[in-house]
């Protein structure tokens, strides 16, 4: 994967871009930074069993942050006009995603469930999936993916509406700080007839599991 040396925050939704330009570290840099990690938490990277973890961490970052070379919205591009007039909800479920929060780089392990109103065309639901994903491999905050996965679908299909949930774990509360295992976050993001529509809204809630009063009430 090639990462650019430019990053960029894309905002949809008619926001404006932003981008700061860096320098991007080599690959020896960033192993030494591995390196330099370990022995301030009192390791020696230099014993046989850390000798390769510089190596391996440098390669699970890559798999860990490959989102940052995905255009999102261009996921969605290709659509099919052949729907036989298929105007009903679609709801893609339970779809599974592994991201890491930017405050601490912890693990938030959870499934996110996405829905859509076509209007004449719809996408492949992989590309739903691959979509979560885009946002997922990060650094995040859940609220703020939550409304990416959503906006970027209002933005590109401009469907009738958009429903998006996600729940997770994050590890930076249940294996450090406040300790509490068990604890997972839910966020949503309504647009569009999900928003508007008590009888949608409550539709796509019931599909996806979440009959929450807060949520149905919004």
């Amino acid at each position: 994967m090639s990462l650019s040396p430019l990053v960029r925050d894309h905002t949809v939704g008619g926001a404006a871009e932003r981008s700061v330009a860096f320098r991007r570290p080599s690959r020896a840099e960033a192993e030494e930074a591995v390196r330099t990690l370990l022995r301030w938490i009192g390791e020696d990277p230099e014993r046989e069993g850390l000798k390769e973890t510089p190596h391996r961490v440098v390669e699970a970052f890559r798999e860990h942050f490959r989102g940052y070379a995905v255009d999102p919205a261009e996921i969605l591009r290709k659509t099919f006009e052949e729907v036989e007039g298929y105007d009903e909800m679609v709801v893609l479920r339970d779809i599974a995603f592994e991201s890491h929060c930017e405050h601490h780089l912890a693990p938030i392990i959870g499934r996110a469930h996405v829905a859509y109103l076509p209007v004449r065309r719809v996408v492949g639901i992989s590309k739903l999936a691959r979509l979560v994903d885009a946002y997922a491999k990060r650094l995040q905050i859940q609220e703020r993916m939550t409304a990416q996965i959503a906006d970027t679908i209002q933005e590109v299909l401009q469907p009738r509406g958009v429903g998006v949930v996600i729940e997770a774990v994050h590890h930076c509360m249940t294996t450090r700080g406040t300790y509490k295992p068990g604890s997972i976050m839910v966020t949503s993001r309504l647009l569009g007839e999900f928003r508007t529509n008590p009888e949608t809204r409550r539709e796509f809630l019931a599909i996806v599991g979440k009959t929450n009063l807060d949520l149905l009430q919004r």
